[in-house]
Formats: structure tokens, C-alpha cells, sequence
């Protein structure tokens, strides 16, 4: 087998001195007080450091002495570095970790012919706070290219090792999406919001906090780490390694399977929860069997908005699964079905929820045709869902096709059932039983609705306002009389 070119062995070196930097630095420093760390941990960053940019020390110098201006900082940077351990000033300790941090990162800056002036213009200090703060994140992306790199090699090193750093890319890219979709059904109901507020407890009482909490920061120091140094490299404009032939990388186009479907489950996982509490207490609640503590109304008002972006998310999700996910044999491709269609039932779970929680709203403050044009977009998810799930196992059928004439058909149905009618029809029912009526939006509604509210003012001949809207319909449609103007709700309204 043909080793990696020397730029690739390089740069696989300085990924893996970074994440070796990154579980060190969490170990010297989190939880613990500063000493003989401070110097230590130096020494492990000056062999990255000469480690990647062997070759680029001396040579040509933007101006006479910046190599020698940046090994003569090594004086007072070992001096201060030592501090930590001869001294115990909390002020200076604190200061010198400023200090030092600007040392470091002018020394290498010097020494990489990383700044366009010398070091004592002011340009120069300029330069050196982009270095800190804006280049490691305008070249955030690299080490995760270094680490697709790795995954295109799997097959070539080992399928042991391809399959573990697969599974970690899945759970890179899940973690952020976990975020939007935790924050999103946290917000949607408050009895999956105090579950996932226990989880800290839970973490802590085990012990697992700390280690969560260590690994996020070893995580967080490697990826700072190789984009600085990367960033001193190649100062310019942010670039992607080099990487496999065009040949190879157009056969590459899509997600692994195994990455693909790490994060399908993860998704699934929290969806899971979340549909097990829906219904132990969400579809309880359309029989009176509200959560604790919480008022009828207010739980049917939270997270309508949250439920249907979410499903909207998976749509997306679900469009991804079905076109950038690589083939991976018979077994593969089932699994991949499967999660897929794992993915439709939750979602179908919460349109259900959004639908539920809607009607209980509905039933506490009233219809409005907002509320029914909100019953209607979520039954058309539903049918997208049913189509979507048809195709997750039939290759031939057409989404696009299914979308399309479903939202032409969902759009004349909308057009013909008359939603002022209705609105007025629903609202009439729920005064009867309630005894509750929204009267300042029923006499915003068109002459559609005229049926329902004369049958209304028959039953309730108090509401003198209904005889008022009703004898101004009357006025307007004397005025449509002529032929051209003549349209079916209006002429009932004609005596």
C-alpha cells in the first residue's frame, strides 16, 4: 500500500497533536489550580508548533531581524511561563496568562513570516488580534476536511478504524442539529423541557458532568489549536487542504452510510422521547388529563409554532436521507429505510401533537380562519408524510410529482370549503356550549358566513349586533344587483 504524501502525513500529524493537546490541556487545567502546568503545557504547544512549521523558520525575512526578534522572546516567555511555579500572586498570574498568550502568538507570528510589517508598528498588534481571534475561525472547517480525508482512506487503512471515525463524524454533524432540535421541542412542551433540565443531575449524580464537560473542552482547545496553526500556515484567505482527485471526489458526492445513519439515530433517539411523552400526556390531555401544575389553555397554546418547523426540518432531513446518502449494500440500504422511515413517524407524531394542541387552543379562545388555514397546511403535511413514507420504499415513486399535485389539490380544497362559513359554524357551536363568543372577529367575515350567523341570531336574538351586520349585508347586496356583479352568497343575502 502506498504511504500518503509527505503534505498529507503532515497534516494528519498536526490534526492528531491537536486532539492528543486538546485532552492534555483539559487534564492540566480544568479544575485545577495553574503551576508547573503553565510551563509544561507551553513546551507540549512550541512541539506542535516546530512540528508544523518545519521547513518555514529562517530563510527569506520580510525585514532584517524578525527571526531573531522571535527567538529573543523565548527570554521573557520561559521567565513568566516559570512564575507559575516559583510564585503564588493571584494579579500576576492572571496577567501573565494575557501577557503570555500575546508572547506566544507575536513570537510565532515573527518567526512564520506571519506579519506584513515589523513588530514594533502598530499594524503589526493589528494583525497579531486577527491571528488570535478572527483567522482559527475562518478556517474552523479544516480539520474537519483532514477528518473527511481520513474517511475516504478508511477502506485502504483498515475498515476497524473507517467505521469508529465514521461514526464520530455522525455525531459531530448530529450534535449541532440535536441542538436546534432539543432548544425547539423544549420550547413546544414544558414536560420534555423538565426532562431534559434533569439530564444535568442525572449526568452529575453519575459522575458523567465532569467528563462531558472535559470532553467538550478538550474538544474545543484541539480545534482551536490546529486552525491557529493552520492559520500561521497559510495566513491568506481560508483554502481547502489538498485532497483526492477529482475522479475520486466525484465519486464521493453524498454522506457515508455509517455517518448518515449515526446521525439518523441520534435524532431518532430524541424524537423518541419526545413522541413517548406526547402520548402520556399530550393525547391524555384531549380527555382532561393535563400535566400537574399546568392550566388547560396554556398547555394548549405551547409549541404549535415549534412542532410544525420541526416538521418542515425533517422534510429536509428526510429529502437528504432519500438522494446524499453513498449506497452501502442490501443491509445498508434497509437500515437506512428503516431510520427514514423512523424519522416520518415522529414527525407524524408531532403534527398530530401541533394538530391536538391547536384544537385545544381552539376550543379555550375561539376559531379564526388563521387557526383553520393553520388545520389545513398541517393535514397537508400529513399527506406529504404518507407520500414521503411510499417513497422511502419504492424508488419509483415521484415526490416531486406527489408534492406538486398535492399542493395544487390541497389549494382548491382550501378554495371550496368555505372557511368563513366555517369559522362562523364553530363558533356558533362553541358559544352554545360556553357560552363564549368572539364577536369583534365574527363581523370582520364575508357574506360566507351569513348562513350560519342568521341560524345564530335565530337561537340568540340578544346578539343585537348580529341583526346590525346582518341588515348591512342586506344594504350591500341590494347594491350588486345588476347581473354582472351577481355571485351565489351574496344573491341569499337578497330578499
Amino acid at each position: 500500500m502506498r504511504n500518503p504524501a509527505p503534505w498529507r502525513q503532515r497534516y494528519d500529524g498536526m490534526l492528531w497533536l491537536a486532539i492528543l493537546l486538546g485532552l492534555f490541556g483539559q487534564y492540566l487545567f480544568l479544575g485545577r489550580a495553574t503551576g508547573v502546568s503553565v510551563p509544561l503545557y507551553l513546551l507540549c504547544i512550541y512541539g506542535m508548533f516546530f512540528y508544523a512549521a518545519k521547513g518555514r523558520l529562517g530563510g527569506f525575512e520580510r525585514w532584517r531581524g524578525q527571526l531573531r526578534s522571535g527567538l529573543l522572546l523565548l527570554i521573557p516567555i520561559f521567565l513568566l511561563s516559570m512564575t507559575y511555579v516559583l510564585y503564588s500572586n493571584p494579579f500576576f498570574h492572571r496577567l501573565n496568562a494575557i501577557v503570555l498568550i500575546i508572547l506566544v502568538t507575536a513570537q510565532m507570528m515573527l518567526v512564520t513570516k506571519g506579519g506584513s510589517v515589523p513588530w514594533h508598528r502598530l499594524k503589526f498588534y493589528r494583525e497579531m488580534i486577527r491571528q488570535l481571534f478572527v483567522q482559527p475561525v475562518l478556517h474552523i472547517r479544516e480539520p474537519f476536511l483532514i477528518l473527511g480525508g481520513w474517511l475516504r482512506a478508511g477502506d485502504e487503512e483498515g475498515k476497524e478504524r473507517s467505521h469508529i471515525l465514521k461514526v464520530l463524524s455522525g455525531m459531530l454533524i448530529a450534535a449541532p442539529l440535536l441542538l436546534i432540535i432539543v432548544a425547539l421541542l423544549s420550547s413546544a412542551d414544558g414536560i420534555f423541557q423538565s426532562w431534559i433540565n434533569a439530564i444535568p443531575q442525572v449526568l452529575e449524580q453519575a459522575g458523567l458532568d465532569a467528563v462531558v464537560a472535559r470532553m467538550l473542552a478538550a474538544l474545543a482547545i484541539a480545534v482551536y489549536l490546529f486552525c491557529f496553526m493552520w492559520s500561521l500556515l497559510f495566513p491568506g484567505k481560508p483554502r481547502q487542504a489538498p485532497s483526492a482527485p477529482p475522479e475520486e471526489e466525484k465519486a464521493a458526492i453524498g454522506m457515508n452510510a455509517v455517518t448518515a445513519g449515526t446521525v439518523l439515530i441520534c435524532v431518532n433517539a430524541v424524537y423518541a422521547l419526545f413522541a413517548f411523552l406526547q402520548f402520556s400526556y399530550l393525547f391524555g390531555a384531549a380527555e382532561g388529563l393535563l400535566p400537574e401544575g399546568v392550566a388547560y389553555a396554556e398547555y394548549a397554546r405551547q409549541g404549535f409554532a415549534e412542532l410544525v418547523l420541526l416538521s418542515l426540518m425533517n422534510q429536509g432531513l428526510l429529502l437528504m436521507g432519500l438522494h446524499f446518502i453513498l449506497p452501502a449494500g442490501a443491509l445498508g440500504e434497509l437500515a437506512r429505510r428503516v431510520l427514514l422511515s423512523l424519522l416520518l413517524c415522529s414527525t407524524f407524531v408531532m403534527l398530530a401533537s401541533a394538530y391536538i394542541r391547536l384544537s385545544l387552543y381552539e376550543q379555550a379562545y375561539g376559531y379564526t380562519i388563521a387557526r383553520l388555514l393553520a388545520h389545513g397546511f398541517m393535514i397537508f403535511l400529513g399527506l406529504l408524510l404518507a407520500a414521503a413514507l411510499i417513497r422511502v420504499w419504492v424508488d419509483r415513486f415521484s415526490l416531486a410529482k406527489a408534492y406538486l399535485c398535492g399542493a395544487i389539490a390541497a389549494y382548491v380544497i382550501m378554495n371550496y370549503v368555505n372557511l368563513d362559513a366555517r369559522v362562523a359554524e364553530n363558533n356558533a357551536e362553541r358559544y352554545a356550549a360556553s357560552g363564549e363568543i368572539d364577536m369583534s372577529y365574527l363581523l370582520t367575515l364575508s357574506a360566507d358566513a351569513a348562513p350560519a350567523m342568521m341560524e345564530l341570531h335565530r337561537q340568540h336574538p340578544d346578539l343585537a349586533q348580529l341583526e346590525e351586520w346582518l341588515e348591512d349585508l342586506a344594504e350591500d347586496a341590494d347594491d350588486r344587483a345588476h347581473w354582472a356583479s351577481w355571485n351565489y352568497s351574496w344573491q341569499r343575502l337578497r330578499p
